[in-house]
């Protein structure tokens, strides 16, 4: 058997006014997807257990058939573990964006979504001229960085792409430990406030560095391998670190894609083309695609439809065409992890539709795959953890 597994990031939306009272989902022209609809089932599931964060962490790991109440720890010790960090059992890890707060409000969450070159340059201004004994930065891609520290720590900290265009002052980090975080935060608003980089972005006109975001701690957790869950190997397909370090933890080799950006220019064909040749050395192949969810965060619905599309044309087709001429023993699924609607710019926790074709799954309502026509299917899965034993299962 032969398995693949298609996971446009935050593409569930609501329907949008500029786009005639449609989703996206329901705009975008995509007769990959629509044929495994078709021929295959459309259901519902909830990625994101009842009073968790609805962030890619959670949802990913339930959609990977891991159940986040047991094993999640924190959306930065996942990043960690994709740059093999080592980091001591008293030590904690955050995640800390790059971000551009004017005027107290938060409004952008990536910067601009400064390049990874600038990006490194200010992690180590950071290093030399911020961080405190016990306390060090962690270059990543893009605005996605690491910190790692030393302490007592039961703080509450919020995500900045859930408070984009709102007072930042008051989702600062709190709790015990967290006026360390805070100290951090505001000596690093001073070292970029002077920084080169930052006035040559201004004379550009792009979005500046001003802050530092730090949330997402956590632990390094311990996975059991997929393979030893399931018996099947598998391997991912990502831009982004998250994904990267999910797939360590539970035994999938990461394929590197040259020109995969974690944005709207991803090299979408060259994914695609990556996971058809990926078939021949395992069983399952994961393609993860970040360009729905950072459309939805920036309020571009015509670069979210534009995106699903590529997704459609460039992995679906290929991977569909590669394990149709498998014969029957395959199948394919396909399904956001959370929607990232347009009008509220970040991730909300309500039950996303997915399409399932292949072996013995049997068309039951020939079905588009929406999100209202999945929802008034008959195939519902209330915890998404659940769905990966029902992808792998041949009855």
């Amino acid at each position: 058997m032969k398995y693949a597994l298609v996971i446009p990031d935050g593409a569930a939306d609501v329907p949008l006014e500029e786009l005639g009272g449609k989703t996206p989902l329901e705009t975008a022209k995509i007769p990959n997807i629509a044929w495994i609809a078709d021929n295959g089932r459309v259901g519902t599931v909830r990625n994101v257990p009842p009073d968790m964060p609805p962030g890619s962490d959670v949802a990913i790991m339930s959609l990977i058939g891991y159940d986040p109440t047991a094993y999640y720890s924190g959306r930065a010790p996942l990043e960690a573990a994709a740059q093999k960090l080592q980091v001591a059992p008293d030590e904690w890890i955050f995640r800390c964006n790059f971000v551009t707060i004017i005027d107290e409000v938060m409004e952008d969450n990536s910067a601009g979504h400064i390049s990874t070159e600038e990006a490194r340059a200010l992690i180590e201004q950071l290093n030399a001229a911020v961080a405190p004994p016990g306390v060090r930065f962690y270059p990543g891609v893009s605005y996605r960085h690491l910190m790692v520290a030393k302490g007592d720590f039961k703080v509450a900290t919020t995500a900045p792409h859930d408070i984009l265009s709102k007072p930042a002052v008051d989702s600062l980090p709190a709790g015990p430990g967290s006026q360390l975080l805070r100290d951090i935060m505001a000596a690093a608003r001073k070292v970029l406030a002077g920084s080169e980089i930052n006035a040559t972005r201004r004379d550009l006109g792009d979005n500046l560095a001003t802050d530092i975001w730090l949330w997402g701690e956590g632990k390094m957790p311990t996975l059991p391998s997929f393979e030893s869950r399931y018996g099947v190997t598998g391997r991912m397909i990502t831009a982004v670190d998250l994904l990267r370090g999910l797939a360590g933890l539970i035994g999938w080799q990461c394929v590197e894609v040259q020109g995969a950006t974690g944005y709207l220019d991803t090299n979408y064909a060259g994914k695609g083309a990556a996971a058809v040749a990926a078939l021949d050395d395992c069983d399952l192949i994961c393609v993860h695609v970040e360009a729905p969810d950072e459309a939805g965060h920036n309020a571009n619905a015509k670069g979210k439809v534009a995106a699903i599309e590529q997704i459609d044309r460039h992995i679906v087709g290929p991977l569909l065409k590669r394990l149709r001429a498998e014969g029957d023993d395959w199948r394919i699924l396909v399904l956001p992890d959370h929607p990232t609607p347009c009008t509220i710019r970040t991730h909300t926790a309500e039950p996303v539709p997915f399409a399932i074709a292949g072996k013995r799954i049997a068309s039951v309502m020939h079905t588009p795959f929406t999100e209202q026509d999945a929802a008034a299917g008959d195939l519902h899965i209330d915890r998404g953890c659940e769905l990966m034993e029902y992808f792998l299962a041949v009855r």
